[in-house]
């Protein structure tokens, strides 16, 4: 498994990442402590939640993901062999604290409850799942400006992961769902006042979706902010098993019809051309559209998630997959004449 340097915090994470909102929802406590003993053997050592998973958010259903990542490591005990990154909510979702902000106040309240379900003193990467400000972030398009004043000041927010990165709570920080000017700000202030430096951010990246090449590419470069990579898949929809109208009746788009991201027409296109190059070079559909992922020189680690252990095989063998100049060169083309259906 290779490794790359989570920003400058002079941690290595493997370059595949196990994705985990799944659990608690799709998968029950015993298949998630499968798939993670599983990853671990493969040899990744990163783990990815958030407070709000499993998704889709339910109030029910709330934190559990975070429970069974900690009921595996109390039952494991090996704490610091692992790398847990997970996140606080930005606003919306009123059955998290009422309406999650990233309020001092509510960047305190969060790790704790996050630290008590994970069993741990400590989690190795905090990031902010959406800022808390008027942008743009889970695909959403048409940015109006509006002066908003309830909106957390960015100063606010660092200043309290400063307080949990001083207490021991936190290792680094992180971003998610965020734009080049979010990015470049909270390193600004990170500067300015000496505060965290941010070591990464978890945006979308697959073949349906390549915006972060726009902006966020050259900062990641440049600055050590390295792209986590979620949903690389489009929802398992780079698969193939959803073409043709298909619905797998286990598969997360049949079962909730709320994940319209990647099911426009113009997806649906886009995604036959690329099954159809992998079937040509005699690849899984599923592996080629990870192993671009794993490529990009921006990335610092790719996100797979799956909900039976089928697909994490299928996923983890993504990892020894090299794609050739040929197939690297004919997802250009397909690119350039269908460039990011998906926003």
């Amino acid at each position: 498994m290779q490794t790359r340097p989570l920003g400058r915090t002079g941690m290595e994470v493997s370059r595949l990442c196990l994705g985990t909102m799944t659990f608690g929802e799709q998968n029950s406590e015993a298949e998630a402590h499968e798939q993670l003993d599983r990853a671990v053997a493969f040899g990744i050592n990163f783990i990815d939640t958030a407070e709000m998973y499993p998704v889709p958010p339910m109030a029910k259903t709330q934190g559990l993901t975070e429970r069974y990542i900690g009921s595996w490591l109390k039952q494991r005990g090996s704490r610091d062999d692992v790398i847990i990154a997970t996140k606080a909510s930005g606003p919306g979702l009123d059955h998290i604290r009422g309406g999650p902000r990233l309020t001092r106040d509510h960047i305190h309240q969060a790790i704790n409850t996050s630290l008590d379900r994970l069993n741990t003193d400590y989690v190795d990467l905090y990031q902010l799942h959406w800022p808390d400000r008027q942008t743009n972030f889970f695909g959403k398009l048409g940015y109006a400006h509006t002066e908003e004043e309830d909106a957390t000041p960015l100063e606010e927010t660092l200043s309290a992961l400063k307080e949990l990165v001083d207490a021991g709570k936190v290792r680094a920080i992180g971003l998610s769902n965020e734009t080049p000017w979010g990015v470049m700000r909270s390193l600004q202030l990170a500067d300015k006042l000496e505060l965290p430096r941010v070591a990464s951010i978890q945006n979308p990246y697959n073949l349906l979706n390549r915006s972060f090449e726009v902006g966020l590419a050259e900062i990641a470069h440049r600055e050590d902010v390295g792209l986590l990579a979620y949903s690389p898949l489009g929802f398992g929809v780079l698969s193939g098993k959803y073409l043709n109208g298909a619905q797998p009746p286990k598969g997360r788009l049949t079962l909730y019809e709320r994940f319209k991201r990647y099911t426009s027409p113009e997806a649906e296109a886009a995604t036959q051309a690329y099954v159809a190059l992998a079937e040509q070079h005699d690849l899984d559909p599923a592996q080629m559209a990870l192993a671009f992922v794993n490529s990009r020189s921006f990335l610092t680690s790719n996100i797979i998630g799956a909900t039976t252990m089928d697909q994490l095989e299928s996923n983890l063998a993504s990892e020894s997959l090299k794609l050739d100049d040929e197939v690297l060169e004919a997802i250009e083309d397909i690119h350039r004449r269908m460039p990011n259906p998906c926003p």
